[in-house]
């Protein structure tokens, strides 16, 4: 048994089965997760969350669900209030929250649910649903050290993990790595319309584009090496790259500081909505 297997729950309850919810589910069965003592909370489930329910026994919405070992939600932010009048019979004193709502923070959470006294905050991003998300995690100062195991472990059912030291930096996280996935996405497709333009036909311009994008991205992921050498690797003195990267690390002007910008203004927003 891996280590993070180690450390899941006994019993769980998922308030919400939808894209994100429905893939930590599958990470936490796919780790070796008892199905028996999962619960799922959805009152709207799709056919294949009902069917993958039955299929491993997976208590779905039952009447009256047991005070689980760890509560997660996953349920969209704007439902939290009407969700909360049935969720303080959910948690006991030893139940671990785990809130993956987006713009909810740990003090949103203790005013609409009295009886939370455990909670990590996490921000997953869409990679999560391929098993291949970012997620950053603060926990408030009641999470003990075994309930933070229990957590990472859940959390890296999806991908990679990384803790924060406070709350505070969830919004730079949310800014980065929860947005950063439509950057990349919208690099794919700014690269692609530069190809048509220096005179690719279309479909060839998209399919370059996007096998570039996901080659490199692997590459990363595969590679010990750092981001710049990846770079310096690729690039040859007075080469076709050094010419395009002139353009793109031009000061002022280039991507760096475009991306700041970027960064930034996500922040913003992320600020805005979580007060």
């Amino acid at each position: 048994m891996s280590e993070p297997a180690r450390h899941l729950p006994s019993s769980l309850v998922l308030l919400g089965a939808g894209k994100m919810g429905g893939a930590m589910l599958e990470g936490w069965l796919a780790q070796g997760m008892n199905p028996q003592g999962v619960t799922v909370l959805d009152p709207h489930p799709s056919d294949e969350m009902a069917r993958l329910c039955e299929k491993r026994g997976i208590a779905l919405n039952p009447s009256r669900p047991d005070q689980p070992e760890v509560l997660v939600l996953a349920i969209k932010p704007q439902m939290l209030d009407e969700a909360a009048k049935d969720l303080d019979a959910l948690i006991g004193p030893g139940t671990l929250i785990v809130s993956i709502l987006a713009g909810k923070t740990i003090g949103d959470l203790r005013k609409r649910l009295p009886e939370a006294r455990a909670v990590v905050r996490a921000m997953p991003n869409l990679p999560a649903s391929i098993g291949r998300g970012a997620t950053g995690a603060a926990a408030s100062p009641e999470v003990t050290e075994a309930q933070r195991l229990v957590a990472d472990a859940l959390l890296k059912s999806v991908g990679a993990v990384e803790w924060l030291p406070s709350e505070d930096l969830i919004d730079a996280v949310t800014a980065v790595s929860g947005s950063g996935p439509a950057y990349v996405f919208h690099l794919v497709e700014c690269l692609a319309e530069a190809g048509i333009a220096a005179g690719l036909p279309a479909d060839l311009a998209q399919r370059l584009a996007r096998a570039t994008v996901t080659g490199a991205g692997e590459l990363l992921f595969q590679s010990d090496l750092s981001p710049a050498t990846l770079r310096q690797n690729v690039t040859s003195p007075g080469g076709t790259t050094a010419a395009g990267l002139q353009v793109l690390m031009a000061d002022p002007g280039g991507l760096k500081a475009l991306m700041r910008e970027t960064v930034a203004a996500a922040k913003r927003r992320a600020e805005e909505l979580a007060g």
